[in-house]
């Protein structure tokens, strides 16, 4: 899912992330340590499970590469993190940043091991990652959610559906992201808007925007946001302007949608980024 492909492009870009969830003792737990051994990330957060499977989401295409139905299965692996397990990953490392989302919350125990993770980095920057995916969130996670977080991003259908979920008043978008900063004390609030581009505002009233990307060869949407999410990871810890920031992680994401799948089958997808970003050996 999501942390998964957040994780495989921070560590293309030389950073060091640690995935910590919960897995099967499948043929898809040995895919997945297998995918991660061969990037160089570590696997000291991946817990196994004996009775529940790999987590595993069915997606189903739009017309033309746009939109994708979401069918995310109950009872996965996921939903059994073990907090003292979590506990020990998270005290193995000094983080320099959290990034969690919603989904992982569905379940009471795979909730306490993400609130022991906050226990553990309290000066940590924490990074929400709203997704809305029906029935699999409750007005509750999202509000908690949103209290533990330092930075949220949300695309924009979610940003509309917020209002209603949370009962804030009724507003225009940049409207209720000022709202949700001030009532949450967020530093940052980004929201995507698929081929229209990016904007965010910040905990001043800050705002940087960018434009889409025009014609763009789209072959598959799937991962593209979590592409973007990498990339405004990425450049918040190495300190990239805002617009910056928000203007490579569009490209990024763009250029994700030109290939099929989340995650790129060859490092060589990265070269050029990495070139023209200047990173080397991070």
């Amino acid at each position: 899912g999501a942390p998964l492909n957040v994780s495989c492009h921070l560590q293309a870009f030389g950073l060091h992330p640690m995935l910590i969830t919960r897995t099967g003792t499948d043929e898809l737990h040995r895919k997945l340590i297998r995918l991660m051994r061969n990037a160089g990330m570590t696997v000291a957060g991946i817990q196994s499970d004996p009775h529940y499977p790999t987590g595993q989401v069915l997606i189903r295409p739009g017309e033309n590469g746009y939109g994708h139905q979401f069918e995310i299965l109950a009872n996965q692996a996921y939903d059994f993190i073990d907090p003292a397990a979590a506990a020990a990953a998270i005290s193995s490392v000094e983080p320099g940043l959290v990034y969690f989302g919603t989904l992982a919350q569905r379940s009471r125990l795979s909730g306490s091991a993400l609130e022991t993770i906050f226990r553990h980095t309290p000066q940590v920057p924490h990074l929400l990652d709203i997704n809305l995916r029906k029935p699999w969130y409750t007005r509750d996670v999202v509000r908690y959610s949103l209290t533990q977080a330092d930075h949220v991003k949300v695309n924009e259908d979610e940003l509309i559906e917020l209002p209603g979920l949370l009962d804030l008043p009724a507003r225009d978008p940049r409207g209720t992201a000022l709202h949700l900063i001030k009532e949450f004390q967020l530093h940052t609030l980004l929201v995507t808007c698929g081929a229209e581009g990016a904007w965010l505002l910040d905990q001043s009233g800050n705002e940087a925007e960018t434009p889409g990307i025009p014609d763009i060869a789209v072959i598959d949407t799937v991962g593209a946001g979590d592409g973007f999410s990498a990339i405004f990871i990425l450049g918040m810890l190495l300190d990239w302007p805002k617009i910056l920031i928000l203007e490579r992680a569009n490209r990024f994401a763009a250029a994700l949608c030109g290939i099929r799948g989340a995650i790129p089958e060859s490092p060589e997808f990265y070269f050029p980024f990495l070139k023209d970003w200047g990173i080397v050996n991070l």
